[in-house]
């Protein structure tokens, strides 16, 4: 009797201050399964720390909640807006320190990436995405565009990045060998 291949949960994040989406996905073998997704967002008219923090603090409850293994990020390119670019960093900053502040993975991927993994080209447009992870996931509608880019990074890092991780959840651990230990 064979036992069934573990499933890996995958939360994928699409940084923004305003609002930061959030897609997680199993992968089972080669399959994907949609779990959640949704939208964490930042109090509007509040100083800068407070929306960072919320943010920080919306990506924590989604891990608890959700208990992903690894965390998929969108990478921010420079926009035409030096200060539009400065205040995306942070809020970036924020969900990655989010995810490692609960000791996880993190993996990045560009938008070229993630377009060319869902989609097939790095030019597609949201709406391309939006169906794309609904077929891909087999949806009764399409997610919201926040939540599609998150689901769209989590299916990027499954396809991606799954050898890798695969590699790791079936890796025994390292034993230190005798030659490490200390001298009297």
């Amino acid at each position: 009797m064979s036992t069934p291949e573990p499933a890996i949960r995958i939360l994928g994040l699409d940084p923004g201050l305003r609002t930061t989406g959030f897609g997680v996905i199993d992968v089972v073998g080669n399959r994907l399964r949609y779990v959640a997704s949704g939208s964490i967002r930042s109090p509007a008219g509040e100083e800068l720390p407070v929306r960072l923090k919320a943010l920080l603090d919306g990506v924590r409850e989604v891990i608890a909640c959700h208990a992903p293994q690894v965390v998929a990020v969108e990478k921010v390119f420079v926009n035409t807006n030096p200060q539009s670019t400065l205040l995306l960093g942070q809020a970036r900053g924020a969900v990655i320190c989010g995810a490692v502040a609960c000791d996880l993975p993190v993996a990045e991927y560009t938008a070229l990436q993630i377009k060319q993994a869902v989609v097939g080209h790095g030019k597609a447009a949201k709406e391309q995405v939006q169906h794309m992870v609904q077929r891909l996931l087999a949806l009764t509608g399409a997610p919201g565009p926040d939540a599609a880019d998150a689901l769209a990074c989590a299916i990027c890092h499954a396809h991606a990045g799954l050898g890798q991780i695969q590699m790791e959840h079936k890796r025994p651990a390292r034993r230190r060998s005798a030659r490490w230990t200390a001298l009297p």
